[in-house]
């Protein structure tokens, strides 16, 4: 998507957050960036038009996918109209004047404590978990928490004027997180495009292989599956699906209506252009 000047993006989190890098790595910097406090409220701000789009995380290369902005998706009909990846790297954030060594408690996000689970274990602290990895260091700045330490983004450590006392401390350098732009509407065919869909089976033999086999005999490429409990009765599953293409591509929509033909429920999220295959974190 090409750079929009003052359009509004809510994102969760506070500024110097991972998901506003994304805002402004798909939208431009010129872009204004709404922090809200839930994923949630993302969803929310886009549905009462508050803002026009929303960014939210939708899976990690570490620790896999963000389940409930997956629950989301199926309480709101947003469509999904673009998708980012940034590369993660996280930084050991403090007040001016702490030491690493006179560090008793780490602040974050749950999933960036558990990215960064091999440097933590080095450290005798207590690990307490946060809504959000900038919200972190926002926390013990206003606090003047001088036995603590926060992990997020070396952006949040310039905006609050923190000190980073080390980078780079995910337990793999191959820490990627993609996120979802989302709209009321989806985008145009690009010739570059992914589609992103959720469905559900008959609980019979065979029900998924049949289903899979409507974009194997197309030619069409999976390039995600996993499975999350309905939540309505136990041991019953909805699948998310991704796949190469626009879902108004003729082979693509002759295997959504394959799809349909086959499944119990089904919901296309939308089609997007494909993000580039990596992005440097602001």
């Amino acid at each position: 998507m090409n750079p929009q000047k003052n359009v509004k993006v809510a994102f969760q989190g506070e500024p110097g957050a991972y998901s506003e890098s994304a805002v402004l790595t798909f939208f431009g910097s010129s872009s204004q960036p709404v922090p809200c406090r839930r994923f949630s409220d993302v969803f929310r701000s886009v549905e009462t038009g508050e803002t026009e789009f929303g960014v939210v995380p939708i899976e990690n290369s570490i620790e896999g996918s963000v389940n409930q902005v997956y629950d989301l998706f199926l309480k709101y009909d947003h469509k999904v109209c673009g998708e980012i990846v940034l590369k993660i790297a996280h930084c050991l954030i403090a007040n001016p004047g702490t030491k690493l060594d006179t560090i008793k408690v780490i602040y974050s996000h749950p999933q960036a404590l558990a990215q960064c689970r091999s440097f933590l274990e080095n450290l005798d602290c207590e690990m307490i978990s946060t809504y959000d990895t900038a919200g972190s260091v926002k926390m013990i700045k206003e606090q003047q928490l001088m036995d603590a330490g926060a992990i997020a983004g070396e952006r949040a450590a310039e905006i609050y004027n923190m000190n980073i006392l080390a980078r780079n401390i995910s337990d793999t350098p191959n820490n990627y997180t993609r996120f979802f732009v989302l709209s009321k509407n989806d985008a145009p065919p690009s010739g570059n495009d992914k589609t992103s869909v959720i469905f559900s089976t008959r609980h019979v033999p065979g029900a998924l292989y049949q289903i899979l086999g409507e974009f194997a005999k197309r030619k069409i490429n999976l390039t995600k599956i996993e499975s999350r409990p309905t939540k309505r009765r136990p041991w019953e599953y909805n699948f998310y699906l991704d796949f190469e293409g626009h879902r108004t591509e003729k082979h693509c929509a002759e295997a959504l209506e394959g799809l349909r033909s086959k499944a119990v429920f089904v919901k296309v999220l939308g089609s997007y252009p494909k993000a580039p295959e990596i992005s440097n974190s602001l």
